[in-house]
């Protein structure tokens, strides 16, 4: 049962990572509000941590890269840079928490080995965890003070793009990982100790042991 709920585990883990590139190089972070004045327009926006696309009536789409990473404003910058880690952190997470599983090989048969990577993998997922959804919620928070700010044009209010809401949807797949990782982990550290000999009891019965043997020896040298 335990090795399933580790398999499961991992599977949600290449989810979270498939979900980390997605949202990333989607760029649907933010998307034309179509409000106000802005209610019948010729062209759409999408903006994201990379390029900015276009699509105007009867036109396919036109994307274009950012010239700079100075002209985004901040929580989009803060969003690139901490997208790239959470990517990071869930393919080290992997990677760890594959070798601290059951049936893996590594670590030979020293389970403490064993458990000590998977609550380190598990761990790599929380953090990666927090990565993704600071990001999302920055700019989701961003997205909707414009949005109610009354000093800005309707043409310059945006809407939660798609990328948001995957976001959301991956930061719970990572943060259910990591959770089924770190309980995995508690099982198996209690097993583990319940496992282990009690070495003090083994040495006073030893201790024991031995003071017999020479007051056993000592009483035939006695007798002798």
């Amino acid at each position: 049962m335990k090795a399933k709920a580790e398999i499961f585990a991992l599977v949600l883990g290449f989810l979270g990572l498939f979900g980390t590139v997605l949202i990333t190089a989607l760029p649907m972070w933010r998307v034309s509000a179509f409000i106000g004045a802005n209610l019948i327009v010729m062209e759409e926006l999408w903006e994201g941590l990379w390029m900015n696309c276009y699509r105007q009536a009867d036109i396919r789409m036109q994307c274009k890269v950012y010239d700079s990473l100075l002209i985004l404003p901040p929580e989009l910058q803060a969003a690139r840079g901490l997208m790239c880690v959470s990517i990071l952190l869930v393919v080290v997470a992997l990677s760890v928490s594959g070798c601290g599983t059951q049936r893996s090989k590594s670590c030979a048969d020293n389970m403490r080995c064993k458990n000590v990577t998977l609550a380190v993998g598990g761990s790599l997922f929380l953090l990666s965890f927090l990565t993704t959804l600071i990001p999302v919620c920055w700019v989701a928070h961003t997205v909707i003070r414009n949005f109610h700010n009354p000093a800005l044009h309707d043409g310059q209010k945006r809407e939660l793009g798609e990328s948001l809401f995957i976001g959301w949807g991956t930061a719970g797949l990572l943060l259910l990982t990591g959770i089924i990782l770190l309980l995995c982990y508690s099982k198996r550290r209690s097993k583990e100790g319940e496992d282990e000999p009690d070495y003090h009891a083994l040495a006073t019965r030893g201790l024991q042991k031995v003071g017999s043997e020479r007051s056993s020896s000592q009483g035939v040298q006695v007798y002798v």
